[in-house]
């Protein structure tokens, strides 16, 4: 590391962007910003093959944090399969409500998002936006749980189905 500056998280860790997905930090460099030497990490996203430079001192305000550990995972999936609370039929209300769910970033609330649209799709047809929501939700979480656990995307997938067609 180029200086002393103390940083969370290190060099080839896994990280998670909150809406962005799965990133591998790829180096933690100083650079020159407005004459200030800035220190950043240097971010790949694999899911949407983007490097990005993210100030080492602003990543914990935008939600950046570690991959969740196994035991988190499972109870992420674990939710998924738990009974469904039917929520406002009002889908912007809706829609605003699972963007902070998913805006958090937290593992358990990006579950809760794909729990709460995967019911709400087999009572009436997602608008566009909330499709697109849970399409997100749902590459978020895969892509989580799959580093996680340490199996395949279609591993994860296929698990996530199979928990949110359970009924408890």
């Amino acid at each position: 590391m180029a200086n002393s500056k103390s940083t969370t998280f290190k060099v080839n860790q896994e990280v998670v962007y909150p809406l962005q997905g799965v990133g591998k930090i790829t180096s933690i460099e100083d650079k020159k910003f407005k004459g200030e030497d800035v220190l950043y990490y240097i971010i790949y996203l694999e899911v949407s093959d983007m490097t990005i430079m993210v100030p080492t001192d602003k990543a914990e305000g935008l939600g950046i944090r570690a991959i969740v550990s196994e035991v988190e995972s499972k109870k992420a999936l674990q939710l998924i399969s738990e009974d469904y609370e039917p929520v406002t039929a009002d889908w912007k209300m809706r829609y605003q409500m699972n963007l902070d769910l998913l805006k958090s970033g937290s593992v358990t609330d990006i579950a809760t998002v794909v729990k709460t649209l995967y019911h709400r799709s087999k009572v009436k047809e997602l608008p566009i936006l909330e499709r697109k929501l849970y399409d997100s939700a749902l590459k978020l979480l895969t892509d989580e749980v799959s580093f996680s656990l340490g199996k395949t995307k279609p591993e994860v997938e296929q698990l996530i189905f199979s928990k949110l067609e359970t009924e408890e």
